[in-house]
């Protein structure tokens, strides 16, 4: 079954390569970068501490050292980022990145269904737009949470070779659901990817990510999504601990979608890595997770998106209300979880409209419990420990990543700079935005009519 599916990655790598040879092009005459970059912050939040006139000599994609007094070598190329404030780069813990559509939906066609409809190579190309806005936003790695024929994979290998430019993404292929429709007189289902039903097919399922060369596991654990905001459990405990085994037997991290108190439970009894959504989690679920080190991705702010684009998804009447019942409880069950010592991730779900918008769950983390500090260590610190190469990643130190975002502002003052005052990043070494020569905040992003 996987090898009828693989090759729509490589259908998908066909559809960039004209833009990739293009960047190609680009980077042929680009000179030899100095030996060392050197970036100079009127202060900086390393994931542990603040500095005041720092200091961060890079080399190549990593922090070769960082100080308030650190020396600079000879021949360096200085960047002066001092009216600036530095943090690591961002992690997104949960976002489906190649969910992209038209902006002016098609009459009687709600965007959702048309962007199904697509074709994976065109899906994955207009879907750059989603990696460049998360750029934008200081988002210089996230965990993709389930994608069609694997695109969310294609995109990831199109930014690692160098010919899409976009944040670093650690994908799940398929989700692991179990089937959602009985068979119609006559017919024969065909199994989806992801398709599981009972221990034995879940191990299966797992099986076949990995083969298919997903980085992460993700499972839907309940019902949920969109305006569907029900909290009924699909997947049970012996379902979700066969899951969980398989994927950490092969040594990766694995993700159970809970919009609701039972599946969360038995999600925690498994022993994931993360758990996403869930409200009204129990006092004792909560304790166990805090035992466990599981951490609680909350996506609150992915409904308040929803809502507030209701008429462009075509969402029924009724939705307004479902949605806002669902976000309080969402955010009492994050008060709870804060109190109660879990661990809390930071994850949009962006999809579509809300690209650029990631950051937007980080004021409401403070608004209900947490410091401004503990509310960027959710995006870093935290995050990092949900992916591949948890020990380059989440903090400005040497030997990480050299992922760094200068912000107009200090987060730890206002937590809401990190949202609206992103002025430059750079990713593995490489400036990716610069936008310092901008009047005032960036403009927010485009909304569709």
């Amino acid at each position: 079954m996987i090898r009828n599916r693989r090759p729509a990655l490589l259908i998908a790598l066909l559809a960039a390569c004209a833009w990739g040879a293009a960047m190609a092009a680009s980077h042929a005459q680009t000179p030899a970068p100095a030996a060392a970059t050197v970036l100079r912050f009127g202060g900086m939040w390393d994931g542990t501490k603040v500095t005041r006139n720092a200091v961060v000599v890079i080399e190549g994609d990593v922090v070769k050292s960082v100080g308030a007094d650190a020396t600079v070598p000879a021949n360096a190329k200085v960047i002066d980022l001092s009216r600036y404030y530095a943090i690591p780069g961002m992690i997104d813990a949960h976002t489906h990145i190649t969910y992209w559509a038209e902006a002016t939906p098609r009459p009687g066609v709600r965007p959702t269904q048309a962007s199904a409809a697509m074709p994976t190579a065109i899906r994955v190309f207009m879907a750059q737009e989603n990696a460049r806005k998360s750029l934008e936003a200081g988002f210089t790695t996230v965990r993709d949470l389930g994608a069609q024929d694997y695109a969310d994979l294609a995109m990831r290998d199109l930014v690692n070779r160098g010919a899409m430019v976009g944040p670093r993404i650690y994908g799940a292929g398929y989700g692991l659901h179990v089937t959602n429709r009985a068979p119609r007189p006559g017919e024969a289902l065909v199994p989806t990817g992801g398709e599981a039903n009972g221990p034995a097919d879940v191990m299966k399922a797992v099986r076949e990510q990995i083969a298919a060369g997903a980085d992460v596991i993700k499972m839907f654990g309940s019902v949920g999504g969109f305006d569907n905001v029900n909290t009924n459990q699909t997947f049970g405990y012996d379902e979700m601990k066969a899951a969980v085994d398989t994927a950490r037997a092969y040594g990766k991290k694995i993700a159970i979608h809970s919009y609701g108190a039972s599946g969360a439970r038995d999600a925690a009894r498994a022993g994931p890595d993360s758990i996403e959504h869930a409200v009204d989690i129990d006092d004792a679920t909560l304790k166990e997770m805090a035992a466990k080190g599981i951490v609680y991705v909350p996506t609150i702010g992915h409904n308040q998106s929803y809502w507030d684009h209701a008429e462009w998804y075509g969402f029924a009447p009724g939705y307004a209300e479902k949605f806002d019942d669902y976000i309080k409880r969402n955010k009492e069950t994050l008060r709870r979880a804060i109190k109660a010592g879990v661990k809390i991730g930071m994850g949009s779900d962006a999809v579509f409209v809300n690209w650029g918008e990631n950051a937007r769950d980080l004021p409401t983390y403070v608004e209900n419990g947490m410091t401004p500090e503990q509310a960027l260590q959710t995006t870093t610190s935290i995050n990092a420990t949900l992916v591949p190469n948890t020990d380059r990643l989440g903090a400005i130190a040497p030997g990480k990543y050299a992922d760094i975002v200068a912000l107009d502002g200090d987060p730890m003052a206002d937590i809401s700079v990190v949202v609206k005052g992103v002025r430059w990043v750079m990713k593995g070494g490489q400036v990716v935005v610069d936008r310092r020569q901008a009047a005032g905040p960036p403009a927010a992003p485009s909304k569709p009519r």
